[in-house]
């Protein structure tokens, strides 16, 4: 997939990011977990499909879909199940939220694991 630029991505019309996504094409398995997965296996997949998510040219648009639509499954924007659900378990708290980066450092999984 060729990156857009900043403007094209500008003129898209709502939904439209979805046609220039790093994923379009990808195996879904890589985004979606399958019943009972856990562990190594979990942070290997969510590596992978980090690694799909970081050159995205629409990975802003995506991540801000899936925080206002409420995904609860698979990996969107670079954000996993889990990064999803901490934001409003921090509402819930009355913490303060800041604007999620599925890239910083510092966080618990890295996203620089290697494929198997």
């Amino acid at each position: 997939m060729s990156a857009a630029t900043r403007e094209e991505i500008a003129t898209l019309v709502p939904g439209d990011w979805q046609l220039r996504a790093a994923c379009r094409g990808a195996d879904p398995a890589v985004f979606y977990s399958p019943d009972g997965e856990r562990g190594s296996a979990r942070v290997r997949r969510e590596a992978r499909a980090r690694q799909i998510c970081r050159p995205c040219p629409v990975l802003a648009p995506c991540r801000d879909h899936a925080l206002a639509a409420g995904e609860t499954y698979g990996v969107w924007g670079g954000l996993t199940e889990a990064d999803r659900r901490k934001p409003a378990h921090r509402l819930r708290r009355g913490e303060p939220t800041t604007r999620l980066d599925p890239f910083a450092s510092g966080r618990s999984h890295s996203s620089n694991v290697d494929s198997p």
